[in-house]
C-alpha cells in the first residue's frame, strides 16, 4: 500500500462532520509533503481530537490539532509550525535538529493555481479555533502593547526584561560556569563548552591588549564574566553595564563573592546615559548590539566613540545576517514574536561602515560562524538534559521557545545565513599605533588564567 492509499482510507472512526475535516486535513498532508523524501503522513485516532503524524526516517512530528494545517495553508509560511510547538499543538519525537530543519522545506514549496485552491478549500473546512492547549499559551504579543518598536530608553528596557529576566537559575542550568550567553571560542571539537567560554573570555582580553590599572568597560555586561575575567587576570579597573534587574542582581553578588568590589563595579544603566568624555581606555560589547536597532547604530557608535580615550580600542562582538538590513522574515518573524522582541540584524559591512562613519579605524575582524553553531548545540544538548529542572523556573512553552530557538539558531548558522564577528578598532586621533604590528601576541604564550 502506498501512502496515499494509507492516508486516504482513514476516515471510518468519525462521524460525517468529524470524517470531513479529517479526509481535509489528509488531502491537506498528501499535498503539503508530495515533495519531501520518505515522509509518510497518518492520522491517529485520539479522544474527541484528530491527530495527524509526520514522519522521517530520523523523527516524527505529531500535529495535535488541525488548526496547525488550517493556519500553514492561510499563512503560506512555516511558521504556525513553531506557533504550534510552541503552545503544544505540535510534539517532536526522535531528532529534534532533524524537526527544525524541516522549516526549510516549507519555506520553498509552491503550486499551481488550482492546487492552490483545492488547498484552501479543504483549509475552510477545518477547525478555525484549537481545540485545547496542551500547555499554557505562551504569550506571544505581550510586548507588542508594551514596546514602541522605537528603540526608547523604556522600550529597550522592556525588551531586555523579556529576554534575561526570565530567571538566573534557569540560564544556570545550561550555560557555562562563568554565565556567559554568546558564542565560545573553540580551539579543537573536543573543548567542552566551559573551556570554549574561558577561552573566548580570554581572546577579548588578548584582542584588546589589556594592561594592569586600565579603565575598562563592557557594555551589556550580562551576568559579570567579561569583567570580572578582565580584573582578575588582566588587572583591570573593570565597570559594566546591563539593562537586566536579574543580570545586575547576580553581578553584583558575584563580584562581591569573587572579592573583586575594589576593581569591579556594575550599574543599571542605558549605553546612551553613559556620561563623560576619554574615559575608558578599553572597551567591548559582546552580543549587545543587536538589541540597539539599526537606526539607532549610529547613536551606539558615537556613544563608544565619546566615553573611549583617544587610540583607545574598542571589540564589539555581535551577530549580524547576509541580508542588507532588517526586513519582515520567517526567521525575523519568529524571533521578535518569541525571542528578541526588538533585535534586528544587518550586514558585517554595514556594521563595518557606521563604526568607521563613527571616527573608528578597524584593525581586526574575526569570523566566529562555526564557533556558535558548537555552542548552540551544546546549550541544547545542556538544556534538554536538565528539562525537569528547567520547568521549576520556566513554564513548558518558554522551555520549548528557547529549545526551538536555539536549535534553529544552530541550523541558521551552519547554513551561512547568519555570522557573527569581532571587530576590534580604535579611536583615530592618537599618534601612537594601538596595536603591535602582527597579532603575534594574541596567540602565543600560555593563557592567563
Amino acid at each position: 500500500m502506498d501512502r496515499n492509499d494509507n492516508l486516504a482510507e482513514q476516515s471510518v472512526f468519525f462521524n460525517s462532520s468529524e470524517a470531513a475535516q479529517s479526509d481535509a486535513a489528509l488531502r491537506i498532508l498528501r499535498q503539503l509533503l508530495r515533495n519531501f523524501p520518505e515522509a509518510t503522513a497518518s492520522r491517529l485516532v485520539g479522544d474527541n481530537i484528530n491527530e495527524f503524524e509526520i514522519a522521517a526516517p530520523t523523527f516524527t512530528l505529531l500535529i495535535k490539532d488541525p488548526i496547525v494545517l488550517r493556519q500553514l495553508v492561510f499563512g503560506r509560511s512555516p511558521l504556525p509550525l513553531a506557533d504550534g510547538y510552541i503552545n503544544g499543538l505540535i510534539d517532536v519525537e526522535g531528532n529534534f535538529f532533524d524537526a527544525v530543519a524541516v522549516k526549510r522545506y516549507f519555506e520553498h514549496f509552491d503550486f499551481t493555481l488550482g492546487q492552490r485552491w483545492e488547498l484552501i478549500r479543504d483549509a475552510w473546512r477545518l477547525p478555525s479555533k484549537a481545540r485545547s492547549f496542551t500547555n499554557t499559551q505562551f504569550d506571544a504579543h505581550k510586548h507588542d502593547a508594551n514596546f514602541d518598536h522605537e528603540h526608547t530608553r523604556h522600550s529597550d528596557k522592556a525588551a531586555i526584561s523579556f529576554h534575561y529576566d526570565v530567571s538566573n537559575l534557569f540560564y544556570k542550568l545550561w550555560l557555562d560556569q562563568e554565565m556567559v550567553y554568546s558564542c565560545g571560542y573553540f580551539e579543537s571539537e573536543t573543548d567542552t563548552l566551559d573551556q570554549a567560554q574561558c577561552n573566548k573570555l580570554d581572546h577579548i582580553c588578548r584582542k584588546l591588549r589589556l594592561k594592569p590599572g586600565e579603565r575598562f568597560l563592557d557594555v551589556g555586561c550580562g551576568w559579570g564574566a567579561m569583567v570580572c575575567w578582565a580584573a582578575r587576570h588582566y588587572g583591570v579597573q573593570a565597570h559594566g553595564i546591563t539593562l537586566s534587574q536579574k543580570q545586575y542582581e547576580y553581578a553584583q553578588a558575584r563580584i562581591k563573592d569573587e572579592g573583586l568590589s575594589d576593581r569591579v563595579t556594575v550599574e543599571l544603566r542605558d549605553y546612551r546615559d553613559l556620561v563623560g568624555e576619554n574615559v575608558y581606555d578599553k572597551i567591548s560589547s559582546i552580543g549587545m548590539f543587536e538589541h540597539v536597532g539599526l537606526a539607532n547604530l549610529p547613536v551606539y557608535n558615537a556613544t563608544i566613540h565619546r566615553v573611549l580615550k583617544t587610540g583607545g580600542l574598542f571589540l564589539n562582538h555581535g551577530i549580524t545576517h547576509d541580508e542588507d538590513g532588517w526586513e519582515k522574515t520567517i526567521a525575523t518573524q519568529f524571533i521578535n514574536r518569541y525571542v528578541f522582541p526588538d533585535g534586528e540584524l544587518d550586514m558585517v559591512s554595514n556594521v563595518q561602515r557606521g563604526m568607521e562613519n563613527a571616527g573608528f579605524e578597524i584593525h581586526d575582524v574575526e569570523a566566529l560562524r562555526p564557533h556558535y553553531a558548537m555552542t548552540l548545540r551544546q546549550w541544547v544538548k545542556r538544556l534538554e538534559e536538565r528539562r525537569e529542572e528547567a520547568l521549576q523556573y520556566v513554564s513548558e512553552s518558554a522551555y520549548r521557545v528557547w529549545r526551538l530557538y536555539m536549535t534553529a539558531c544552530a541550523l541558521e548558522f551552519e547554513a551561512g545565513g547568519t555570522g557573527i564577528y569581532q571587530i576590534l578598532v580604535s579611536k583615530r586621533g592618537s599618534e601612537v599605533l594601538p596595536t603591535p604590528l602582527t597579532r603575534t601576541d594574541i596567540y602565543t604564550g600560555p593563557f592567563a588564567r
